[in-house]
């Protein structure tokens, strides 16, 4: 078989998949694993939707700085509502009251974006820790994304997603490590890590 036969029956396959799906409504995504990447390909999609012409919200669950580069470049865009409200990595804050105080604010924050319908896309960074060590509770995450208005899209971030979550998404991406240039001495380099 050549390769117009093997690219002509491809087509056929591919083409047959793209007319079963007949179906428009918001996506819920989820970008979980050990490797690096999860925030960075939402913030990609944010960017794709703003392309569109879109409006969205972001709130970052864990991350406390406002000097990322993200930050910098999405809050100059008018359609995007950017909230950086976690108390900062739990191995340095090592105060669980306060981490949970930031999550359950953050989550008032993110409800709030998830019940409106002028918000085509949420992404929930670094989510998955709010679940994980129990600041939230995941029948009432659930509910809320079920809730959300119909074309509205979500993405979450962070490791270990919990399979009740992954139950609900739509689609599921799992970054795994490979090779990390911290793992050979090389610092957090900004326009990389942040």
């Amino acid at each position: 078989m050549d390769h117009k036969e093997r690219m002509q029956r491809k087509k056929a396959i591919v083409d047959a998949a793209t007319n079963r799906a007949d179906q428009e409504r918001g996506v819920f995504l989820i970008h979980t694993g050990t490797g690096k990447g999860k925030s960075s390909a939402a913030f990609g999609l944010l960017a794709r939707a703003l392309g569109h012409g879109m409006t969205a919200t972001v709130v970052q669950f864990i991350k406390n700085r406002s000097d990322t580069g993200e930050e910098a470049f999405f809050r100059k865009q008018p359609n995007v509502a950017w909230h950086v409200m976690g108390a900062g990595f739990t191995w340095e804050t090592q105060d669980a009251a306060q981490d949970a105080a930031a999550a359950q604010a953050a989550w008032a924050a993110a409800r709030q974006a998830l019940a409106d319908p002028v918000v085509d896309l949420v992404v929930l960074d670094e989510f998955t820790y709010a679940l994980k060590y129990r600041w939230l509770d995941m029948a009432e995450v659930l509910a809320a994304i079920r809730a959300r208005p119909p074309m509205q899209h979500l993405i979450v971030t962070g490791r270990a997603a919990p399979p009740e979550l992954i139950e609900a998404a739509d689609t599921v991406t799992d970054m795994t490590l490979v090779k990390h240039a911290f793992q050979s001495g090389v610092k957090a380099m900004p326009g990389i890590e942040w």
